[in-house]
């Protein structure tokens, strides 16, 4: 659908004459046109992504808030806030926008909605240095100008491709929901589906992110919407939420850095006010869509770690949890042992913390005093009031043990 969106942006691009640019309704661009030297258009409210090429219609140089967003691949809160003040999402139609040098808009802008049975998708955006003055009344105050009219029809065509494109992405993150979580029938019937969908693409090497927790019922963000859409993840195939588990996205993996996209999307979705208080993680890559569900649990898995170990994240590796592997696989609903119970009343707190260190540190007291910045004694004073709460022995390394996953299972 890219080459479409491109053409279609051309096409208004070449009718109005003016340097066009299609974002989606979260200001990232999607398509661009160009000036006749060659200077490439970016975004008005945001930018990055696919384009090139245009009408060759000419226009004005860029202003900061358009190099801004090409920098940056998207744009501020706050320019998303001043253009929408405007009410573009609520237009029909062309919405003018004047010049503004406080907000760094040096250009005026129009703006043409790009909707679909009345619910925006997007918004294309044309510089305007005031040779598009007459366009909504027609020269000397006479009827419209006749080319908004085929611009905003080919608007219409883009709000068309946008809805159908969203419908698919969220039917391919239903088909990945069941697959992750379903029964064994559902699982079968939403991998032979996936498959058919995605081409080539699914039987090759394939990569999980989760992010833990993702809120369903906050009022929408930045993000748009309760799940982003593919165009909001560069590299992403499928993405999802799961019921009280978290959102899960499906992306292909690159050879040299396999865990790389769906990291990438784990990062960006921590950026949410969605994702508050959240964290990532990644499982292992896999081949093909079979495997899929297991690495779903390595990546919740390694989503709980980085919440517990912020030095793992914020977006944690399976492979680099160490013991979370194992302490992530025991039931959630299982309390503390019994022996360690007592130090984990939040009284005990400095005390859980002074053995968590020196066993962190295999029980190298010199080691376990400096990480602590305390004196050795003082480290030995706590140890023993440790043993006296716990009754285990620090010199039994089987004692060790146990106080060591305890206290790790604990921040779970």
């Amino acid at each position: 659908m890219r080459g479409d969106y491109q053409q279609l942006v051309d096409e208004i691009s070449a009718v109005l004459a003016a340097p066009a640019t299609l974002e989606d309704r979260d200001f990232r661009l999607i398509a661009f046109g160009a000036h006749d030297d060659g200077t490439a258009e970016g975004t008005d409210g945001g930018a990055g992504g696919a384009g090139g090429g245009g009408a060759g219609t000419g226009g004005p140089a860029l202003d900061p808030v358009r190099t801004r967003s090409i920098l940056h691949r998207r744009s501020t809160p706050a320019v998303r806030a001043w253009f929408e003040a405007f009410g573009i999402g609520r237009a029909t139609g062309p919405v003018r926008i004047p010049p503004d040098p406080s907000a760094g808009v040096l250009i005026g802008r129009i703006c043409l909605p790009v909707r679909h049975r009345g619910v925006v998708y997007g918004y294309v955006w044309l510089l305007d240095d005031g040779h598009l003055a007459d366009l909504e009344t027609g020269a000397g105050g006479g009827p419209p100008d006749p080319r908004i009219d085929r611009a905003m029809e080919t608007a219409a065509r883009i709000g068309d491709l946008l809805a159908a494109e969203a419908r698919a992405g969220a039917e391919l993150g239903e088909l990945l929901r069941d697959l992750l979580t379903g029964p064994a029938v559902t699982r079968e019937a939403a991998r032979t589906e996936l498959r058919a969908r995605l081409g080539g693409a699914a039987d090759g090497p394939l990569a999980l992110a989760a992010v833990v927790p993702w809120a369903l019922d906050v009022p929408d963000g930045e993000d748009g919407g309760p799940v982003p859409g593919l165009s909001a993840l560069p590299g992403a195939l499928a993405v999802c939420a799961v019921p009280d588990q978290g959102l899960a996205v499906l992306a292909r993996p690159r050879p040299a850095d396999p865990a790389n996209p769906a990291r990438a999307a784990a990062d960006r979705l921590l950026r949410s006010p969605r994702a508050a208080g959240a964290a990532g993680g990644t499982g292992a890559p896999r081949h093909g869509l079979a495997e899929l569900p297991r690495a779903w649990r390595e990546a919740l898995a390694a989503a709980r770690a980085a919440r517990a170990e912020p030095r793992l994240g914020p977006v944690a590796r399976w492979e680099d949890i160490g013991p979370y592997r194992m302490l992530t696989e025991l039931p959630p609903a299982a309390g503390p042992d019994p022996a360690v119970a007592g130090l984990l009343r939040p009284e005990h707190a400095e005390l859980a913390r002074t053995a968590e260190v020196f066993l962190d540190c295999a029980g190298q007291a010199g080691r376990a005093a400096a990480a602590l910045a305390i004196h050795r004694q003082t480290l030995y004073y706590r140890l023993s009031r440790v043993a006296g709460l716990t009754g285990l022995d620090l010199g039994e390394g089987e004692d060790r043990l146990l106080l060591h996953m305890a206290l790790k299972r604990a921040r779970l």
